[in-house]
């Protein structure tokens, strides 16, 4: 709960929203005030109009002025607006029973606010051409409802809009943040090792220098990780050539005439010198794939290249009598090179030749569908326990309790290469009930010329 206050707090969008519902929201209130306070004092100048327009009217036309309250059954006696001579007191003719009954005959003129038996009134006083004077009156209650009625009209717009503005600006700020949170999804969704720049075209100004630091700081990332590569491929490279030296010497030693105990010591200083060419030669194609340059896709034939890694292993699976081959005459194209298909295979097997007790067997086969291609490299070795298989995809890192030599870095040059190409692997038992063997399945996109034949796996 914390941490979602904290972000809610730091975010911009949610304080420019909410200093911006502010602002509305009191321009809003400080018009809808004003805007009720003039349609109300405007609907009272508007009722006291209409009291003196009833007097004109009657010194105009000089009718008569009524003495009783003359209410019809069909009308609001509140609503009325009464008509009073002004007599005095004594007099005769003044006999009305109702609220103006006992005005007083010295009333000033003009508009003026009077209590009469309890209720308010606003009079009209008007002195006519005959000389007689006259109150025209009116509830100050009816008047207050109706200017009040007419004020709530006015303001109504206001209390309708200010929601459609709170929303409608909480939509453009969402709309104008939009493409700040596409580029952090977009960022978020790169590869490890995808380091160009981001595009800052529809980005905003205020934004813009942001966006291209950040492409500077990418850009010095991708050269010193390049240096680095650069540096463990010509280490690498330049170690190759003293190591071959090595090994052809420790060859011709070999010839000379020694003690036993001498050739078992040969034998292991040749197995030594072995396993430091295989290093580097998995330390040069580990820095080759991992390389972001690298040639367009091609469209390879899937059998094509089993027969190539077949070809270069098969010395290997001969000295343990392992059986090595592929299952099934289907083939298939998929996008990739050459050259990183042979080598993700390549290093498939050859782990599995490592791996494989003498006597054992290996099956390469391929799998087609409408729209991906598996390919399966699949063993009789120990297999891989499922707790260890997403870290022997981790350069140098090997299973505990294994013996085989090695370097730890197949998995994470196939890992590599499957990155690049858009496939994906996944590691099995081969037997599932016996919980041995391993099955490695890596399946890549379709491609337009597939052979749909049934499936080459058995």
């Amino acid at each position: 709960m914390d941490g979602s206050e904290i972000n809610i707090s730091q975010s911009l969008q949610f304080r420019l929203s909410a200093w911006l519902s502010l602002a509305i929201f009191a321009l809003a209130l400080a018009a809808g005030i004003f805007s009720f306070g003039s349609a109300f004092q405007d609907a009272h100048e508007l009722q006291d109009d209409q009291l003196r327009q009833v007097a004109a009217l009657i010194n105009r036309q000089s009718l008569s002025i009524p003495q009783s309250s003359g209410n019809s059954p069909d009308s609001d006696p509140e609503a009325r607006i009464m008509v009073r001579q002004l007599l005095p007191r004594g007099s005769q003719a003044n006999k009305p029973a109702d609220e103006l009954a006992n005005l007083p005959v010295n009333l000033p003129e003009d508009l003026q606010t009077i209590t009469a038996q309890g209720i308010s009134w606003r009079l009209f006083v008007k002195t006519l051409d005959s000389g007689a004077r006259v109150a025209i009156g009116q509830q100050t209650a009816v008047r207050d409802e109706l200017a009040t009625s007419s004020a709530l009209r006015t303001v109504m717009p206001f209390l309708i809009l200010i929601p459609i503005l709170l929303l409608l600006v909480s939509y453009l700020i969402r709309r104008i943040f939009r493409p700040l949170k596409s580029m952090a999804s977009s960022l978020d969704q790169r590869a490890d090792d995808d380091l160009t720049g981001i595009a800052n075209n529809h980005l905003p100004s205020e934004i813009r220098p942001f966006v291209v630091a950040i492409n500077r700081l990418l850009s010095r990332v991708a050269q010193s990780v390049a240096m680095q590569r650069r540096f463990v491929a010509d280490a690498a490279h330049e170690l190759r050539s003293p190591m071959t030296a090595l090994s052809l010497q420790a060859e011709r030693l070999q010839a000379a005439d020694m003690s036993a105990e001498a050739k078992a010591r040969l034998l292991s200083l040749r197995q030594g010198i072995q396993r430091n060419r295989r290093l580097l030669d998995q330390l040069l194609a580990f820095a080759r794939v991992q390389e972001s340059s690298h040639g367009p896709a091609e469209t390879v034939s899937v059998q094509q290249v089993f027969r190539q890694v077949l070809e270069d292993l098969m010395p290997l699976a001969e000295a343990k009598h392992i059986d090595l081959g592929v299952t099934g005459e289907l083939d298939a194209k998929v996008a990739a090179t050459a050259v990183d298909l042979a080598t993700l295979i390549k290093n498939l097997v050859d782990n599995a030749i490592r791996y494989t007790p003498d006597n054992g067997r290996i099956d390469l086969c391929v799998q087609a569908s409408e729209h991906s291609v598996t390919l399966q490299v699949t063993d009789t070795g120990p297999g891989i326990a499922q707790q260890e298989r997403d870290r022997v995809f981790d350069a140098f890192y090997r299973v505990p309790g294994n013996d085989e030599a090695g370097s730890g870095l197949g998995l994470s040059i196939v890992n590599a290469i499957a990155t690049r190409i858009g496939a994906t692997v996944t590691l099995d038992h081969a037997n599932k009930q016996a919980r041995s063997g391993l099955c490695v399945s890596v399946v890549l996109p379709a491609t337009s010329g597939l052979g749909h034949q049934a499936s080459g796996c058995s």
